[in-house]
């Protein structure tokens, strides 16, 4: 073991201290005893959560890293990021002294490599270059082939056990995110301007696509239970598609799971402002028979869902949780949501994300959605934040305000 190595594991392990100390405090099971009366529909209170996203690159700089070695240097950041949300994030996210390492997992490709023309920013747009032009095209898609590679998946849990296994549980986990945005995977390969006109032009291609894509997913989450693969993403832990907690028990256990036993995550951003036959038509047929498989559903992103809540209510069973935009009529969500599931407002990022964040806005944002939402069980995400301008205490500032309006 050479000096550089000792160093890392010095610096891994005074950080991991820090952080299985925070997860003995008693407020870190009261917030889990919070989500799951929440996400059981009775909650005692709204649920606040900050998921900074693409703002972690402000909030733990590169720059600020030690550790030489890149996977000690990836366990670094991720130990940063929880020591950050101590200090400075006071939401309801719980500390756990559990450091999860994932599978190494390849799902292949679709006989295409992906083209984007790049905007050059680190984290910015891009513009997709669609590599199915035709007919002919499609026919040359194949089924991508899944792969787990279980020595290096050994050897990344061994490393890390190695560094900070005495101080905090290390665990190897499986795919855990399981996210049905068949839409998403569509424009990556037609393009979004394109599959717009297709609805109309060619809905014959838009059939074949969406038929070919679920079948995929569907493969591909058989692949992955037949090899244990697949992982319980009910803990307190774990983030939902829309933004809030999906621990369900106060008794998670982390371990191999069938989706029976899990949740997924439905949304498709792209038919944002299509019609809602067009969207039954076209997605949600498609979605239906992956979302079915799973014991409890997470539907919506950034679309606003204004005239799809019956549709998806009528069609989803087993629907738990509903994301609430900033672009959604939030009269209309409560309307439809009642206290039957969860909604998850997700507030305007751009209240905050400003080079002079507006924190009396965004309070007021929260009372007002409370007022609206009144019966209903709620939880506060606040999430997209791709800048918060270099001032890393903002969404920190964010979540506690938000508390202090939910508590009072």
């Amino acid at each position: 073991m050479n000096q550089n190595e000792l160093k890392d594991l010095d610096v891994l392990r005074g950080l991991a201290e820090t952080v299985a100390s925070a997860a003995q405090e008693r407020n870190q099971q009261e917030k889990i005893r919070l989500w799951v009366k929440a996400a059981n529909l009775s909650p005692e209170r709204p649920m606040v959560l900050a998921n900074p996203q693409n703002g972690w690159a402000e909030l733990v700089p590169d720059i600020s890293l030690i550790c030489q070695d890149s996977f000690y240097r990836n366990l670094e950041y991720r130990l940063r990021q929880l020591i950050f949300r101590i200090h400075h994030i006071p939401d309801d996210y719980p500390i756990l002294n559990i450091f999860e390492i994932g599978l190494s997992i390849n799902y292949g490709n679709f006989g295409f490599e992906e083209k984007r023309s790049e905007s050059g920013v680190k984290g910015g747009a891009y513009h997709i270059e669609p590599v199915i032009k035709n007919r002919d095209d499609a026919a040359k898609l194949s089924p991508p082939v899944c792969s787990i590679d279980w020595n290096t998946s050994k050897e990344a849990y061994e490393k890390a056990k190695h560094a900070i296994g005495g101080i905090m549980e290390v665990r190897q986990q499986g795919c855990s995110y399981v996210r049905c945005g068949l839409t998403r995977k569509l424009i990556h390969l037609r393009g979004l301007e394109q599959m717009l006109y297709d609805l109309y032009d060619d809905p014959d291609m838009m059939h074949f696509l969406m038929q070919f894509l679920m079948e995929q997913q569907l493969r591909e989450l058989d692949f992955l239970e037949k090899n244990n693969a697949l992982f319980t993403n009910t803990g307190p832990n774990v983030f939902c598609g829309s933004g809030g907690l999906a621990v369900i028990s106060e008794n998670f256990i982390d371990r191999p799971a069938v989706t029976a036993e899990m949740f997924a995550w439905g949304e498709s951003q792209e038919f944002s402002s299509i019609s809602c036959q067009m969207y039954e038509e076209f997605v949600l047929r498609y979605q239906l028979p992956i979302l079915s498989k799973f014991g409890l559903v997470d539907y919506g992103c950034c679309e606003a869902l204004d005239n799809k809540y019956d549709v998806l209510m009528k069609k989803i069973k087993n629907l738990r949780w509903i994301a609430v935009s900033p672009w959604a009529d939030r009269a209309i969500a409560a309307e439809k949501i009642q206290n039957n599931y969860v909604y998850v407002y997700k507030p305007n990022p751009s209240i905050i994300c400003r080079p002079i964040p507006d924190y009396t806005g965004a309070e007021e944002e929260i009372r007002q959605t409370m007022e609206i939402a009144k019966g209903c069980t709620m939880y506060f995400v606040m999430k997209d934040t791709s800048t918060f301008f270099n001032d890393p205490y903002v969404i920190g500032k964010w979540a506690e305000n938000a508390k202090k309006v939910v508590c009072s």
